[in-house]
């Protein structure tokens, strides 16, 4: 028998169940491409990771980031979550507070931030590439979020990932939304999207956005607290401009439609944004895997 070592890690939460968890498999140099999807399809989380040896002298370490359905060029809170593990393990170890992530996006920069609450680690976001959707686009996007109108444009942002990406006003709207999921698939489809990342401004004093993720595309029908998807409102926020109303260093909360309580930190400035967050490790054990 066969076995690597195998944590499941919940990301933007200090507290076990109440983040975003990934499966995360350890020296995973030995499992085949279609290995690693038949795993991430059996855990069932909306990713599973594999860490393996860097390929280039510039990283600490590589990954490769699956959902249920298919490989990810990157994957914000995966990205966290194996950086936890890599350092609870021993895998890697930070340089003046720094880790370097191979993935098929590219070197990703993570900073490891030590709080009077435990220690957050940060990642930097590929560089953001942001289309305009084409009018019929977005009259689909509307009818699959159930409204009459926008309050401004959505946009395709590109973080590594792309979602359409719009910005719904207030939490109250963001908290009452029940899109068509068949039709938030279908668009995702035409556009070559992930899925569709929506926002809204709070009225309390923890969070300054709401957000929400679907994903069913990609088997996941809410992403419970979506690092590249917060990394896409960011890349929105400082393309439109409407940074500056929301503050280039920011929290927001995603989860509470599910029973989750995610807090994500985003620093934004210019050509630079960066997400960040706690990770706890809820199982740490072995995947047996013949």
């Amino acid at each position: 028998m066969d076995f690597l070592p195998f944590k499941q890690v919940d990301v933007f939460t200090q507290e076990p169940f109440f983040g975003n968890p990934v499966a995360v498999v350890l020296g995973a140099e030995m499992l085949s491409s279609a290995a690693m999807q038949r795993i991430a399809a059996w855990t069932n989380l909306s990713e599973t990771t594999f860490v393996l040896p860097p390929s280039s002298t510039q990283a600490d370490y590589r990954l490769r980031i699956f959902t249920p359905k298919q490989e990810l060029p990157f994957a914000g809170h995966p990205t966290i979550g194996s950086a936890h593990a890599v350092l609870e393990s021993g895998i890697a170890t930070s340089r003046d507070g720094r880790l370097r992530q191979e993935c098929l996006a590219g070197i990703i920069e993570l900073d490891i931030e030590k709080t009077t609450e435990g220690a957050r680690i940060f990642f930097q976001a590929p560089p953001a590439r942001i289309d305009v959707l084409k009018p019929a686009h977005c009259r689909r996007l509307m009818s699959a979020l159930g409204l009459t109108d926008f309050r401004a444009a959505p946009l395709s942002v590109d973080v590594g990932v792309v979602w359409l990406v719009a910005d719904l006003g207030d939490s109250q709207t963001i908290a009452r939304l029940n899109p068509k999921l068949d039709e938030v698939k279908i668009l995702s489809a035409e556009t070559q999207a992930a899925g569709v990342t929506v926002f809204g401004r709070t009225h309390d004093t923890a969070a300054h956005l709401h957000v929400r993720s679907f994903a069913p595309i990609l088997g996941v029908p809410e992403d419970p607290v979506c690092g590249s998807g917060n990394a896409s409102v960011a890349a929105y926020l400082a393309h439109t401009g409407v940074i500056r109303e929301i503050g280039s260093n920011y929290v927001a909360r995603q989860g509470m439609a599910i029973g989750r309580a995610g807090q994500v930190a985003v620093r934004v400035s210019e050509n630079d944004i960066r997400i960040g967050g706690s990770a706890i490790t809820c199982i740490d054990s072995r995947l047996r895997i013949r």
